[in-house]
This record gives C-alpha cells, sequence and structure tokens, in this order.
C-alpha cells in the first residue's frame, strides 16, 4: 500500500487542469450539413450579396412613393397593375409612373418602383386596378441589395462555435463546406482482473464494465470522440500494452488502478512513460484522481468506483474535454431548493453531493462512490466547501444539474 502523503485542493486541480489543456489543431473541411456543433477552423467572408437584390418585406403592391402622395382611405390613389411579380421569378419591366405591380414577401422589386404598400392599405375590384390606401414614402417595405450582408463581410470567424443562427448565415451566403477543427480522438478503458464486459456471463468476483461506457458518454457529449478499448488486467505488462493501443490518441483516459492499493499501477505506468501533474485531490467523491503526461499525451487515471468516476468526468475532465476542442466553456442549469434531510459532510475535503429534486426539496441522493445510482437516480449534485461540515435541513442549496 502506497497511501496519499498530501492532496491538492479542487481549486488547484482546475489550474493545473487548465495549463495542461492541447487544443486541437487538427482541421477538416466539412459540408455545412455536417457541421452542427463543431468549430470553424478558418474566417469565412462573403463575396457577394445577401439578399442578392432589392426584394419586397410585404406582400403588396410594388409603387413609386411619389405616386402615393395624399393618398388615405377616403381619398385613395388609383394605379394600374401591370404585372404580378412572385419569389423566383424576376420581373420583365419596370414600373413607370401611374403603374404598380402585385408583389409577393421576397419577390425581387421591380426597377422603377420604390416602396411596397401592404396589401391591407390596398382595394382592388378588377384585378387591373388598385387603390392605395395609404401614403408609402421611399424605401418602405423594401429590403434592399446587401441590406443583410455585403461582399467582404466577415461571416464566421476562426474559433466561432457553429451553432443553427450561424450555419444559416454560411448558407445565405451560399458557402457548401467550411473549415473545422477535428473532434478530439478520447481512448478510454477500464483496468482490473474483474471486470468483464457487459453481456457475458459473470464469474466468481467479476462485475460488468461501467466507466467505459458513462465516460464514453461524456466524452462524445463535450466535443469528442471515443475510442474505447478492451479492460486492461492489474498487471503492468498489461497497462503498457493498453496504453500502446492508445497511442493515436489526443487524450488518454483509464479508470480503475488510480488509488494506493497493491494493484493500482498506475502510478507506476506513468512513472515509466510520463511525468505526474497531480494525483489526489482533496475532494468526495474522486480522491485518487490523477492526472499525468504520458508518451506526450494528456492522461487521466480516473477512479474505478463508478460515482467518483462519473463525478469527476463531470467536474474536471468536461471543461478538459471542451477546452481541448475549443468548445465554449460548459454552463448547467443550475435550481435553487431547500434541502430535505442534514447532509454531514467530511471535514477537509470539498464534496459534491448528489440530490434529487422532489416535493420542492433538494433530497440526497449519495449511497457511496462505488453505487452507480448515487448519479443514475440523481438531478444534479450541491457543493460542500472543504471547511463546511455540515448542512442543515432546510438550508437553500444551489443545484448544479446533470
Amino acid at each position: 500500500m502506497r497511501p496519499f502523503t498530501s492532496t491538492i485542493s479542487i481549486d488547484e486541480a482546475r489550474a493545473r487542469l487548465r495549463a495542461t489543456v492541447r487544443p486541437i489543431t487538427r482541421r477538416e473541411r466539412l459540408p455545412i450539413d455536417k457541421v452542427a456543433g463543431r468549430v470553424a477552423a478558418s474566417d469565412v467572408s462573403s463575396t457577394g450579396y445577401v439578399p442578392p437584390f432589392a426584394r419586397s418585406a410585404m406582400d403588396g403592391y410594388a409603387v413609386v412613393a411619389a405616386d402615393t402622395t395624399g393618398a388615405t382611405a377616403d381619398l385613395p390613389r388609383t394605379l394600374t397593375v401591370v404585372e404580378r411579380v412572385f419569389t423566383g421569378h424576376a420581373p420583365t419591366r419596370a414600373i413607370a409612373p401611374g403603374e404598380c405591380a402585385e408583389i409577393a414577401t421576397g419577390a425581387p422589386l421591380p426597377e422603377g418602383a420604390d416602396a411596397v404598400v401592404m396589401v391591407e392599405e390596398t382595394a382592388t375590384s378588377d384585378g387591373q386596378h388598385v387603390a392605395i390606401r395609404a401614403e408609402a414614402r421611399a424605401g418602405q417595405n423594401i429590403g434592399r441589395r446587401g441590406a443583410d450582408i455585403g461582399p467582404g463581410d466577415l461571416v464566421v470567424r476562426a474559433g466561432d462555435l457553429l451553432n443553427p443562427s450561424r450555419i444559416g448565415a454560411l448558407a445565405a451566403i451560399g458557402c457548401a463546406s467550411v473549415d473545422v477543427y477535428c473532434r478530439p480522438r478520447v481512448a478510454v478503458l477500464s483496468t482490473g482482473n474483474e471486470v468483464v464486459e457487459p453481456g457475458a456471463a459473470l464469474a466468481g468476483a467479476q462485475i460488468y464494465d461501467v466507466n467505459r461506457f458513462t465516460l464514453a458518454a461524456v466524452i462524445d457529449a463535450h466535443g469528442g470522440i471515443a475510442e474505447p478499448h478492451p479492460p486492461a488486467r492489474d498487471t503492468l505488462a498489461s497497462l503498457e500494452a493498453s496504453l500502446r493501443a492508445c497511442a493515436d490518441a489526443d487524450v488518454i483516459i483509464f479508470s480503475g488502478g488510480s488509488s494506493v492499493g497493491e494493484r493500482d499501477l498506475i502510478l507506476d505506468l506513468v512513472e515509466r512513460h510520463g511525468t505526474m501533474v497531480f494525483h489526489g485531490i482533496a475532494v468526495k467523491p474522486g480522491k485518487p484522481t490523477a492526472l499525468a503526461i504520458v508518451n506526450d499525451t494528456p492522461f487521466f487515471g480516473m477512479p474505478g468506483n463508478p460515482t467518483s468516476c462519473l463525478s469527476n468526468a463531470y467536474i474536471l475532465l468536461v471543461p478538459f474535454l471542451r477546452a481541448t476542442a475549443r468548445l465554449p466553456l460548459y454552463a448547467p442549469r443550475t435550481v435553487v431548493a431547500p434541502l430535505g434531510k442534514r447532509i454531514v459532510s467530511p471535514a477537509g475535503r470539498h464534496q459534491f453531493y448528489t440530490v434529487r429534486l422532489a416535493d420542492g426539496l433538494a433530497l440526497p441522493a449519495f449511497k457511496g462512490s462505488g453505487e452507480i445510482t448515487s448519479l443514475s437516480q440523481a438531478d444534479g449534485y450541491i457543493e460542500i466547501p472543504s471547511e463546511q461540515s455540515v448542512v442543515d435541513e432546510g438550508a437553500t442549496v444551489t443545484v448544479t444539474l446533470f
């Protein structure tokens, strides 16, 4: 056994984590229907106008504004309808004084017209003439050419998250594909002689692999590509073979083997192949979490207990992955609720205590570091600072939702 001689605070762990991030530099070019949630790797500027022509902003009549001077409901101005212009069709003639064109929203404005009177301010009886019942001003209800985007305008900046509105702007300028940063490849596996794949029959003291699947779900949800590997055995030779299999990954995550027991060999693996950034955090759950640089690759040694592993994945791995993928910071929703039952927290350790929300209360859900239902039956967690040992029933707490 190699007991922890010291641990670092959660704030110090986060600081070291940030310093270890290596934002992805690889790029790929993808069609714009495949880039939702990705990060632009280069600036994109427009080469044309949006809209590409002056267009009507209303269903109504394209007119010469001067022809409507003084028009009212009682004293309308009558104009001759010379054309009907619909979206997707160019006008065939110019509008002269005394004339107008019936026009649809989004249709190109005929030459000579400088305003659109919406249909609600008109009246027609024979389809060839229209009574204009309100005065129009030049430019009224018209979207000018390039009103939204002009040549040379920057539409997307390198580093922008490609959300639906930015993808729409790319489509509007006719951009069919865009350079994006590749998603980081994240190798993930569990360690331990007792771990077997779900679906296999359990024998003796075996348990199913939980952490590989929870971690892969976190990775895929926060910008990475999870690359799962089979469980490694509790020997240095097996861990080294697994490490070699992960050589092409941008980030490597092993769960289990990071504590201080006789068969917890992650420390030996790091000692042989890398440099430890930290090992041991003053938190509950998740104390034996490790971060290292192994073979020049960021390496996480996550706890083997499912709740400890997933809790620290939310707290530490998510911000690391998102920074590596160049994604914005993750800002989970929070709710405020009174605590439904008194909680006692261990002194000197910052606790992330899971709770479920019911009947307007935050009710304790934490059972233990080894019970996955401590998380699966919870709605979120509250934080209890290391200097606080008790949270009383009825106290107002902030719940960070999963």
